[in-house]
């Protein structure tokens, strides 16, 4: 299975990816494109470069699901956290450039909204470690391909139901 300290490692960058992926989620042109990498491939990078930099060794499908769905999570939580307050401050500017920023200041009217906003973040964090999950297990399946390496798993898992 996979240790803590890897997971140390992914959660931290995968926070890192996020965060800046979360600060280039501002600019307007390129926020499209942060937040689809953000959502939707960002696990094949972090993971990619893990193997580069030889932090991991080698993964099955498995693992790579499960490090996905880990790089999702983490990294659209990161990213809410840097966007959100920056866009905030960002809304109450009175600059007709700024104006796509107006939206968040609705969400701090009162306790119920910001729960709202919290509750939005959560989930759509949820999805994003899904599609991340799935882009992991496509990349730890084509690094099975090319390099032709699979783990070898002595595992055997039995369930039982009581």
């Amino acid at each position: 299975m996979i240790n803590e300290l890897l997971l140390k490692q992914i959660a931290i960058l995968s926070a890192i990816a996020g965060g800046a992926l979360g600060f280039l989620s501002l600019i307007p042109f390129i926020n499209i494109f942060s937040i689809t990498i953000l959502v939707i491939c960002l696990a094949p990078v972090i993971l990619v470069y893990m193997k580069r930099e030889n932090l991991i060794g080698i993964f099955d499908m498995r693992e790579g699901a499960i490090i996905g769905g880990v790089i999702g999570f983490v990294s659209f939580v990161a990213a809410s956290v840097i966007y959100t307050p920056i866009n905030l401050l960002l809304g109450f500017i009175p600059w007709g450039v700024l104006q796509s920023h107006f939206f968040f200041k609705y969400f701090f009217n009162s306790f119920g909204s910001f729960i709202v906003l919290i509750l939005l973040i959560f989930f759509v964090a949820l999805l994003s470690a899904l599609m991340n999950a799935f882009a992991g297990l496509a990349t730890s399946y084509v690094y099975e391909l090319l390099t032709g390496l699979k783990k070898e798993s002595n595992e055997s898992i039995d369930f039982e139901i009581k």
